[in-house]
């Protein structure tokens, strides 16, 4: 199902799965020290990848010097989960979700929302996500699967629902300020949520790590006096073409 819902989301968006609504994410995409692209992971696999090369329709390599044989790996970049990461955070990294409000904080496509409906047994799933183009696009795939009794979606600025995230169990955030804010903006909605998810034993998993979100960040936030990481087993996956690297960069935090 996840599949074909990729495949719905696939026909409506361009290839590199950016609107031209988000300004400052194409801008500091551009920025990256290496060339970059957005390559959405939920979308698009190593194989859909590896077929779209073949037809000469995406590249791996960018050219060092234009019209030389001189070629260097490009840097992509994904603003969703990949399946095998869902997967993941469903079954390894977060416990039984039965009776359990799980707030994921921009959902984009909703990716981390269809995953949580299919592969776990949490309450209520919210999704907030600024970008109106979005949450059309999250609606669309909500009424054509039948996922309204559970998944909820609200265009909103996140610091906008402080209830929200003072009763969530769970909430999700993936590179979720960095590429759509700016550094005073970013502060801010960091603020937001340490003020706002304070309640105990409540989860909180992140990409990357909490350190990485908000060292260059002018924040008032004692990590330690908020959370606790938790270990993660990032071996469950034995199979050799699985991107442990990816795994790597999810954490999971407790509200202490």
């Amino acid at each position: 199902m996840l599949k074909s819902i990729a495949e719905d989301l696939r026909n409506c968006l361009p290839l590199e799965t950016m609107l031209s609504s988000e300004h400052l994410a194409l801008q500091k995409i551009q920025q990256q020290p290496e060339p970059t692209v957005h390559v959405d992971a939920f979308l698009y696999d190593e194989d859909s990848i590896d077929s779209l090369c073949e037809e000469g329709k995406m590249s791996r390599n960018y050219c060092v010097v234009c019209g030389s044989y001189q070629t260097a790996p490009l840097g992509f970049i994904s603003h969703s989960f990949s399946l095998m990461e869902l997967k993941f955070i469903y079954h390894h990294v977060l416990p039984d979700l039965s009776g359990k409000l799980l707030v994921d904080v921009g959902s984009r496509l909703g990716t981390v929302l269809y995953g949580g409906y299919l592969y776990s047994s949490a309450l209520q799933l919210y999704g907030v996500e600024l970008n109106g183009d979005f949450c059309q696009l999250q609606e669309m795939i909500i009424k054509k699967y039948q996922f309204t009794d559970r998944i909820k979606v609200l265009h909103a600025d996140i610091c906008t629902q402080d209830s929200l995230l003072q009763n969530a169990d769970v909430i999700i955030m993936n590179n979720v300020f960095e590429y759509f804010l700016d550094e005073a903006e970013q502060a801010r909605a960091w603020e937001c949520i340490s003020h706002n998810v304070r309640k105990q034993g409540s989860l909180l998993v992140t990409v990357p790590s909490l350190e990485e979100s908000l060292s260059g960040l002018q924040v008032s936030i004692q990590l330690s006096s908020w959370v606790e990481e938790v270990p993660l087993n990032y071996d469950v996956y034995p199979e050799k073409d699985i991107n442990r690297e990816a795994l790597e960069q999810i954490h999971l935090y407790k509200i202490l």
